[in-house]
């Protein structure tokens, strides 16, 4: 089989599946870290940003604006969002239908428990988008977990790399022809040339899952927090072993000098993963027909939201002075400790990169976009 159909059943078999089996994986006591796990404070950022866009597409205010969440796991974001809309923004929040996309039942199951008293305003959960929504979709480290196919360039051509079973030896790979044309049209629609030994990863559902989304969404803006690079570094000399690796207990799996790939192991009891070549992400979504609106790291991105100086907004520092007796001050402190974990560069800040798409509202000035436009 193809590593993107080994992939899709490691990770996602509905009764073995690395993400069918547990309703969260991330966090201190799963595999890798999210921003979500640093705690509530990158939820009540991002809904800055969301209120904003709310308020461009809020009409006369007659009807619901739906907030998709794609990837939900348990739902613990789009929780956060909310709890932060309903102090803050309260008509927004009764104003919000939300709509949690998630492919392990576990998960959907744990998620009206994780919402709390915000699941009222859960309008629905499944595995599949929305036929069709007006509003804001967000997914936070969705596309890199999506299967990927991985080939090898070699003196007479593209090879792709198949996992077969191979006796008691276990599952190993061996290369053939490619399964589909359509890898080596990605390559040549990027003008990507191969050396002879690269080997690489292509994410073609990448490609499809944004222009379905594109097609579901009416009006609206779609933000896509994930890591990867622009294609001309993707495929370089500097990823030229290409970026498939796997995660267990917050430690990746380490290439053998001889031997099949650790990701190959313990199917279904790790994480595996691949970054996102975002420029054939964003080529995909503008024939689509959505407008980009910004590419830049989660720093740039949170900084442009957090409003720093001003009391009471999500991103105040408060009081540099912490006393553990006093509650507020021991608050501020956590508060500080979470943001530079969201921005530090080296960590999440400058790993995560931000892409933001709209349709059907124009080219709007995002707070978002407004700190600084770069990725690094």
């Amino acid at each position: 089989m193809t590593v993107a159909a080994f992939m899709d059943l490691a990770l996602y078999d509905p009764q073995f599946g690395y993400y069918a089996r547990a309703p969260r994986r991330s966090g201190h006591a799963g595999d890798f870290f999210t921003s979500v796990d640093v705690g509530a404070l990158f939820g009540e950022l991002v809904e800055v940003q969301i209120a904003e866009m709310f308020s461009i597409l809020a009409g006369d205010g007659s009807r619901p604006l739906d907030l998709v969440e794609a990837g939900a796991g348990s739902g613990q974001l789009s929780a956060d969002i909310l709890r932060a809309a309903h102090t803050r923004d309260p008509l927004l929040y009764s104003r919000t239908a939300l709509h949690l996309v998630e492919a392990s039942a576990t998960a959907r199951a744990a998620q009206r428990t994780v919402l709390g008293e915000d699941a009222a305003r859960l309008a629905s959960s499944g595995p599949e988008l929305p036929e069709s929504f007006t509003g804001v979709l967000i997914a936070n480290e969705l596309l890199d977990a999506l299967p990927v196919h991985q080939i090898v360039m070699r003196e007479n051509g593209l090879r792709e790399l198949y996992v077969h079973a191979n006796g008691n030896v276990g599952l190993t790979l061996r290369e053939g022809p490619l399964s589909t044309p359509a890898l080596a049209d990605y390559l040549e629609r990027l003008n990507v040339t191969l050396e002879p030994g690269w080997r690489v990863e292509i994410n073609l559902e990448a490609c499809d899952w944004i222009q379905s989304a594109a097609r579901r969404l009416t009006r609206g803006f779609i933000i896509l927090i994930d890591y990867g690079h622009e294609a001309r570094e993707l495929y370089s000399v500097t990823h030229a072993s290409g970026t498939l690796t796997s995660f267990s207990r917050h430690t990746a799996g380490v290439e053998p000098a001889d031997g099949p790939p650790p990701w190959l192991n313990r199917p279904g009891e790790q994480d595996i993963t691949a970054h996102v070549d975002f420029t054939s992400v964003r080529m995909a979504a503008e024939q689509a027909g959505l407008t980009t609106l910004g590419m830049l790291d989660q720093t740039y991105f949170l900084l442009g939201l957090a409003d720093l100086g001003s009391p009471g907004s999500p991103g105040s520092l408060g009081s540099k002075s912490a006393n553990p007796e006093n509650p507020e001050k021991l608050g501020h402190l956590k508060k500080r400790l979470a943001l530079k974990t969201l921005l530090l560069p080296g960590g999440l800040g400058s790993t995560m990169k931000v892409l933001i798409f709209s349709k059907g509202v124009g080219n709007p000035a995002l707070r978002g976009c407004s700190y600084r436009m770069r990725v690094t």
